[in-house]
C-alpha cells in the first residue's frame, strides 16, 4: 500500500514539474487556442509593460540602447498611487467642478507627475477648459465644461480620458518621454 501511495505521490509530482516546465515555456510552444484565449498576463503594471515588451521585441526598428523599461515602471506605480492613494476632495461649480487632490511621500509626487501632464490630454479630447496648479502636498484641478460628466466621472475618470495611454506607455519605454 506505501509502495502503491509513493508511486501515485511520484506520479503526481512528475505531472506537476511537466505542467511547471510547460507553463513557462516559451509561447511558440503554447497551444494557439490558449494564447487567443488569455489576454490578461497578470497584475495591470506586469500587463502593460508585457504588451510593451512584445511590441518592443516584434519591431526590428528598436534602439535597444534607448529602451527604459524602468522608467515605463515607475510612470505606472504613479499612475497607481495617484488612483488609489491620493486624496480627493472634489467640490462642484457651475460650469464643472474643482479637485484637492493630495497626498504623502512617494503618492505627492505622483501627484505632482500625473496631474499637470494629463491636463492637456483632458482639454485637447474633450474641449474643456483645464486648469492645474501645484501645491505644497499635490495639485488642484479646475475643470469647466459638461458640468454633469465632470460630476460623475470625478477625479479619476477625468485622468483616464483619452486614448494616449498605450502610446505613451511605448513611447516612454523607447526612450522617446517622460513626465
Amino acid at each position: 500500500m506505501k509502495t502503491l501511495f509513493a508511486s501515485v505521490l511520484a506520479g503526481i509530482a512528475l505531472a506537476t514539474v511537466a505542467v511547471s516546465q510547460h507553463a513557462h515555456s516559451s509561447h511558440d510552444n503554447m497551444d494557439d487556442s490558449l494564447r487567443h484565449a488569455l489576454s490578461e498576463p497578470g497584475q495591470g503594471a506586469f500587463a502593460a509593460i508585457a504588451e510593451v515588451t512584445e511590441v518592443l521585441r516584434a519591431d526590428p526598428g528598436t534602439d535597444w540602447s534607448k529602451v527604459n523599461i524602468a522608467a515605463l515602471r515607475r510612470h505606472l506605480i504613479d499612475m497607481d498611487l495617484v488612483a488609489t492613494d491620493a486624496i480627493v476632495v472634489a467640490s462642484p461649480t457651475p460650469q464643472g467642478a474643482s479637485f484637492v487632490i493630495t497626498g504623502a511621500g512617494r503618492t505627492q509626487q505622483a501627484i505632482k507627475a500625473m496631474v499637470p501632464a494629463h491636463a492637456p490630454f483632458l482639454a485637447a479630447e474633450t474641449g474643456w477648459n483645464v486648469v492645474v496648479e501645484e501645491t505644497g502636498s499635490g495639485a488642484t484641478m479646475r475643470v469647466s465644461g459638461d458640468a454633469s460628466q465632470i460630476a460623475a466621472l470625478g477625479f479619476i475618470g477625468l485622468m483616464t480620458i483619452g486614448a494616449h495611454h498605450q502610446e505613451h506607455h511605448l513611447m516612454m519605454a523607447r526612450g522617446d518621454g517622460a513626465h
